[in-house]
């Protein structure tokens, strides 16, 4: 199908300007052939793959059917994770750009309220949020959805089922009736779609690109004794040597246990589960998408809603209980028509896991073989740069271009030196070749980055 430009649309001039300055000039499939109806004003159901473009689809659709000149809050995106409501907003953001006066909250659980409840003193026109967190502030009657036109579920499967479910249909309850429903998801099982019946009205289903395998991806099962699953991982990891791989457990304490032993083996590895606080949880991500960590051992709850670029492989530490989530696990590598690599384990055991996954996607899978009695020593990848942080960010009006000024200004480091610059409402992460990271350090304590002094520490 020959791609279509989003110019063919009939779209506001200020959304036309944003897309022209990001760049984004051809819509990919799941914009194509969503967009139209949404602008239209129809209910849809888009199902593609992570990374396929859902959210500037949903993004745009949304933009285009609010008034800005009506402070209240016209559109919401439920979705189950932090990380995902950030991504989302940051998208939204970029795609409003150029729309005058367009006020963006975000709502998520697992951090202080103080800031959501006085973001909500004046109505903002779009939330982005988590269920939880939208219903406790719905329930105070801070945040009041009267005046709703569209609401969004990204990553619906998840919306709807199991732990935010009863959570995502009071808020439904509480939006009005003729308001524009969106579903958006990778996978959407029986039960989901039963839902959709009840929540949305004659929805039209949007399917693009769902199997999670592409010619990029190369995918291989290997069987282990399950004593010797770590060993098998390390000899993956060593093999494989990917510049960063995704590493799945079923549960935190597997991903924990996983994490310390890969450490202690001498890999590059960092844990992300439920027992640690957003802010370790924050600097996990900014280290791992940074590349100052190598390997990220993860739940799969804990890595709903991640956007990590050009992530090279993901290995199932164990095959997940559902095929559907081995889907969302793969989807994550090989994105963007980038290669990427999948790796699973799995025990005699888990052989109906394994012909489940192979229904689901019709095909035979490739299974390999593991020299489990004669392994090579572990030959872990090195991370070429460290993370820094400054104590300064967004609320100290500091950008990262201010940093990246003083580094290579009076810290006197190359441009080609200085990696990824992550900025949050206090505090500036940034990845800094290993070499030089010591004296970068000792500069900028010395040092001031835009006419200001700010605390600065290696983290890790």
């Amino acid at each position: 199908m020959e791609a279509k430009p989003f110019s063919s649309l009939p779209l506001n001039p200020a959304l036309l300007q944003a897309l022209d300055s990001l760049e984004f000039r051809q819509m990919t499939p799941i914009q194509a052939q969503s967009l139209p109806p949404m602008l239209e004003g129809r209910d849809v159901i888009g199902q593609a793959r992570t990374g396929s473009g859902k959210t500037a689809a949903y993004g745009l659709a949304l933009l285009s059917r609010i008034d800005p000149r009506l402070t209240r809050t016209q559109a919401l995106v439920l979705c189950p994770t932090r990380e995902l409501a950030d991504q989302i907003a940051k998208e939204i953001r970029r795609l409003a750009r150029c729309l005058p006066n367009v006020k963006l909250t975000v709502l998520s659980g697992g951090i202080s309220k103080r800031p959501q409840l006085a973001s909500l003193e004046h109505d903002p026109h779009i939330v982005v949020g988590m269920a939880g967190r939208v219903q406790q502030l719905l329930e105070q009657g801070v945040l009041k959805l009267g005046e709703l036109r569209v609401l969004v579920l990204d990553e619906a499967d998840r919306m709807l089922d199991g732990d935010f479910e009863e959570a995502s249909r009071a808020i439904v309850e509480q939006t009005p009736k003729n308001r524009q429903t969106l579903f958006f998801s990778a996978t959407f099982p029986e039960a989901v779609r039963g839902l959709s019946r009840r929540l949305q009205r004659q929805p039209l289903e949007v399917t693009i690109d769902t199997a999670p395998t592409t010619p990029q991806v190369e995918q291989t099962f290997f069987e282990v004794d399950p004593a010797r699953r770590l060993d098998a991982l390390a000899h993956l990891l060593s093999e494989h040597r990917p510049e960063s791989a995704l590493v799945f457990c079923h549960t935190k304490k597997d991903a924990q246990e996983v994490e310390t032993k890969l450490v202690k083996r001498g890999f590059s590895a960092l844990g992300l589960h439920g027992d640690i606080e957003q802010r370790e949880r924050d600097e996990v991500l900014v280290r791992f998408t940074n590349g100052s960590c190598r390997v990220l051992v993860a739940t799969d709850i804990a890595a709903r809603g991640l956007d990590i670029k050009e992530l090279a492989a993901v290995i199932s530490y164990e095959l997940p209980l559902e095929a559907d989530l081995h889907v969302h696990r793969v989807g994550r590598t090989g994105r963007a028509g980038r290669s990427g690599l999948a790796l699973h384990l799995f025990s005699s055991r888990e052989r109906s896991r394994l012909a489940a996954i192979e229904q689901r996607l019709g095909m035979k899978a490739a299974i390999g073989k593991l020299p489990m009695s004669a392994l090579k020593p572990d030959r872990p990848v090195a991370a070429d740069v460290v993370t820094l942080c400054v104590d300064g960010g967004r609320r100290d009006k500091l950008r990262p271009g201010d940093l990246l000024g003083a580094l290579t200004g009076d810290a006197g480091v190359a441009k080609e030196a200085v990696g990824k610059i992550s900025t949050f409402d206090t505090r500036t992460y940034f990845a800094i070749d290993k070499r030089q990271a010591k004296a970068v350090l000792q500069k900028l304590r010395e040092g001031k980055i835009k006419g200001k002094s700010f605390r600065v520490r290696p983290i890790g």
